[in-house]
């Protein structure tokens, strides 16, 4: 690695310096000094008392089946029948925020601790503690964890909203496992979207800060905090070619996290409002086709029966155009405002319809989703639901049946089925929906061998005996 000579040059003077008046330095001495011509110098040090009692390092263990890749040939399964699996524990360090000392909260990210079967947090004084998993958001990356611990520091949360590209911020977290580390930086962006997860490769909703303070792995969890030490971002992900900071660092705003977190200690998820629209961008060609002078905004494809959109008059061949007041540039825009919203909440949509433009007030409600127990399909699916995928996964092309939830130790869990897995196929039979999941209510299948959607385009099998 290259030396850069201007990393040196500021030792390097002073070292000339003291040898200029006949003396000789002694690294054993040496120390910033406490003031310079009477001021005192500025320091971070002050603030960090107060904040890194409040950053914890987590560690979490998960325990997975993994299939034998022999056994995904049918005609291997025919000649030895089921199994060729085995489990593995996945772990995973990071790093977690104590928000309310009273009660052991601590805010991190879900890709830390989702599907963990084990989580052990430890605080900077040494103590570790059994966290307990309170709730989980995978498409904000937002985690609650509680600790059975007294005498905690908890760190007051600062309104997102409020910053500014430019101001100064502090990033605490536990890069690489070396223990807590202390970086600096500035706001380099605000409003960041249309990033693939570290984890999933899945977009999310996502409104991030960007930062150049040093982020790696095992800060992800960890807190971004202004120069008052009050909490501005729970750190989440980093850009970069070589998986090494690069001055690119990404962190998920207080004024999300706060509205998940308070939902999670509410209902243990996250209970979005949905419009109920399909919308797609506006190419010149669909430009022309509507008679519209420019491609912004995004027009409206589908409008799902009894939704909000639908009792709000809303029609395919609208064009949106503003969002709350705001020019929408991308359904991108539209389905990140609309995710991040709570349910309940109002929106202003800009509507051109046959070239004049009107403002539609749209309440977001709650997304109806048809499920299944599985049970009553085949008693080896016992203890799980599926769910119809949202219309913002339809919307991305996704298709099959989501595992909603899967009761711990029933054969699917046993198995290696998860929360949150996307069914599309069982057996030879491709489930697009949970209407055609239903329809094998009467097919007594005698190998149940469920196929699931991965982000990176390679499906597994799930074999369950």
């Amino acid at each position: 690695m290259p030396l850069r000579p201007s990393r040196f040059l500021p030792w390097l003077t002073a070292v000339l310096a003291v040898l200029a008046i006949g003396g000789v330095p002694t690294i054993s001495h040496a120390a910033m000094p406490p003031a310079i011509d009477g001021q005192p110098m500025p320091s971070l040090a002050p603030m960090l008392q107060r904040v890194t009692p409040a950053v914890v390092n987590i560690s979490s263990k998960k325990h997975v089946q993994v299939q034998n890749p022999y056994f995904s040939d049918p005609v291997v399964r025919q000649l030895l029948g089921p199994g060729g699996s085995r489990e593995r524990v996945e772990q995973s360090l990071g790093s977690g925020v104590i928000v309310d000392a009273a009660k052991g909260y601590v805010l991190t990210n879900n890709h830390v601790v989702g599907g963990a079967d084990d989580i052990s947090v430890t605080l900077q004084d040494g103590r570790t503690f059994k966290g307990k998993r309170i709730g989980t958001d995978p498409d904000t990356d937002v985690a609650v964890v509680q600790i059975p611990a007294d005498h905690l520091q908890a760190l007051p949360l600062a309104d997102s909203n409020q910053l500014r590209v430019g101001d100064y911020v502090v990033a605490v977290g536990n890069p690489f496992g070396l223990g807590q580390t202390v970086t600096s930086g500035i706001v380099s962006a605000l409003g960041r979207s249309g990033l693939g997860s570290a984890t999933s490769g899945s977009t999310g909703f996502q409104n991030f800060i960007q930062t150049d303070a040093s982020i790696n792995p095992g800060n992800s969890g960890g807190a971004l905090v202004n120069l008052r030490g009050e909490l501005v971002g729970i750190n989440t992900m980093i850009f970069s070619p070589s998986g090494g900071n690069v001055g690119i660092g990404f962190a998920v705003p207080t004024a999300i996290t706060s509205e998940v977190m308070e939902q999670l200690l509410a209902h243990g998820k996250v209970e979005r409002g949905n419009l109920g629209l399909q919308t797609q961008a506006i190419t010149p060609r669909i430009a022309k086709l509507l008679a519209l002078n420019d491609t912004n905004g995004v027009v409206v494809t589908g409008v799902s029966a009894g939704s909000a959109a639908e009792q709000a008059g809303l029609q395919p061949g609208d064009v949106l155009t503003t969002l709350n007041g705001k020019p929408l540039h991308s359904v991108e825009d539209l389905r990140n405002t609309e995710g991040l919203l709570p349910l309940g909440s109002n929106v202003q949509l800009g509507v051109v319809r046959d070239g004049k433009s009107s403002i539609v007030n749209v309440t977001l409600s709650a997304e109806k989703l048809s499920s299944v127990d599985g049970g009553k399909l085949d008693a080896r699916l016992a203890g799980v639901i599926f769910s119809d995928l949202s219309d913002d996964q339809r919307g991305q092309g996704m298709f099959g049946a989501v595992v909603s939830s899967v009761k711990p130790n029933s054969r699917a869990a046993l198995a290696g089925l998860t929360t949150d897995d996307i069914v599309v196929g069982i057996g030879n039979q491709r489930i697009p929906s949970v209407s055609v999941l239903r329809g094998l209510a009467n097919v007594h299948l005698r190998q149940l061998v469920l196929i699931v959607a991965h982000a990176d385009g390679n499906n597994r099998y799930v074999v369950i005996n």
